[in-house]
């Protein structure tokens, strides 16, 4: 009995461990933190962006984003869902489906736009 006890003790102690810092006194990620984040946008896994470190060369380099998307909100409905413009595209379509939430979309965006 005093084992078991001595498990689930164990168990809901490291369960605290990797929820709490979720939950409570979790910061706010950059606009940079969740571009180049793995848990978040992870751009880097298949994009050359300036400043990032090991990109990926599965798209294409994320340079001069102003020259190309004049209109800011064309680049963040690419990143929303490249699917619209590209059916064959194999850049997850983030925002249909939840991948990042619409802040996280807009900080990819902002981010992006700025190289």
């Amino acid at each position: 009995m005093k084992k078991t006890i001595s498990s689930i003790s164990a168990v809901a102690t490291l369960a605290a461990l990797f929820i709490m810092p979720l939950e409570a006194g979790a910061k706010e990620m950059t606009d940079e933190e969740v571009t180049f984040g793995r848990k978040a946008g992870n751009c880097l896994a298949c994009h050359m962006i300036p400043g990032g470190n090991l990109p990926g060369n599965i798209g294409p380099p994320l340079l001069a984003m102003k020259a190309r998307f004049p209109n800011k909100a064309d680049l963040r409905a690419q990143i929303w869902d490249a699917t619209v413009k590209n059916p064959g595209t194999i850049m997850p379509p983030f925002g249909k489906h939840a991948v990042l939430t619409e802040k996280q979309i807009d900080q990819v965006t902002n981010y992006i736009y700025s190289k």
